[in-house]
């Protein structure tokens, strides 16, 4: 059995052993692959295991002994599943190794547009503080999160997760998800997407990217949103029409 990495330096820079995966067949690695490398690197493969290598229809025809292909991440967009499936070809992704580590970030976000603790600690560093008449002082709004509703978009491992990080910080939860309510604790509040963006004051997102996800954050759903609102994608970038996001912050929404 043939096993190929195509882009191997994404998850291991050199401080991982291959050898569980050696024991498996064949393994080439590869640090990085470019896309007219591809088909010459894969096309005798039994396996290949990528990290944001494209997958496409087109691609899987020039594959013809491919039987697995492993996504080492927890996105999948990359990858034309119904083109694999229909080929017999099995995918797979990792969808908890980065759950304690994507909440973290999430919340590394949320406290410093909350609190601003980068823009005072360089205030005070310039002397800003001891400059001031008065003990406090601040130039920037400080946002206690506590009684806040923190929207959650998705409740898969990380958006519970994060659910959970904001229950213990005092915030009232919302989620949209296709988790029945019977599923999920009682501080956790099912709701519409449409409910979620009228009544919550930060949203955050934890669903895939697909055909019904793709910029569903446009000009309209933030409209149905307060002003003021903090918005924190740590999923697809193509979640959001950046532009509809950069228009709305200009107008001061």
């Amino acid at each position: 059995m043939k096993i190929v990495y195509l882009d191997g330096r994404a998850a291991n820079p050199g401080d991982i052993s291959w050898e569980p995966i050696r024991q498996l067949g064949e393994l080439i690695v590869y640090d990085n692959t470019g896309e007219d490398e591809i088909v010459g690197r894969a096309k005798d493969a039994d396996i290949i295991l990528i990290n944001k290598i494209n997958v496409t229809e087109e691609l899987l025809v020039q594959l013809p002994r491919l039987k697995y292909i492993g996504e080492m991440a927890t996105g999948y967009n990359n990858i034309d599943v119904e083109a694999a499936r229909r080929r017999g070809i099995v995918v797979t992704n990792i969808p908890a190794y980065s759950t304690d580590s994507v909440a973290q970030f999430v919340f590394a976000h949320l406290l410093n547009v909350a609190t601003h603790v980068d823009h005072y600690a360089r205030e005070t560093r310039k002397g800003v503080w001891s400059g001031k008449p008065q003990f406090c002082y601040w130039d920037e709004p400080l946002t206690e999160l506590a009684g806040k509703t923190l929207g959650i978009v998705g409740l898969g491992n990380i958006g519970r997760r994060v659910a959970e990080i904001g229950h213990v910080l005092g915030m009232d939860i919302s989620a949209f998800t296709s988790k029945g309510s019977s599923e999920l604790p009682e501080w956790i509040r099912k709701t519409t997407l449409d409910g979620l963006f009228s009544t919550a004051n930060i949203i955050s997102l934890h669903c895939p990217l697909t055909k019904d996800t793709y910029r569903f954050i446009n000009a309209g759903s933030i409209a149905k949103m307060h002003d003021g609102t903090i918005l924190i994608n740590t999923g697809r970038g193509a979640l959001i029409d950046e532009q509809a996001v950069a228009d709305a912050w200009q107008m001061g929404s």
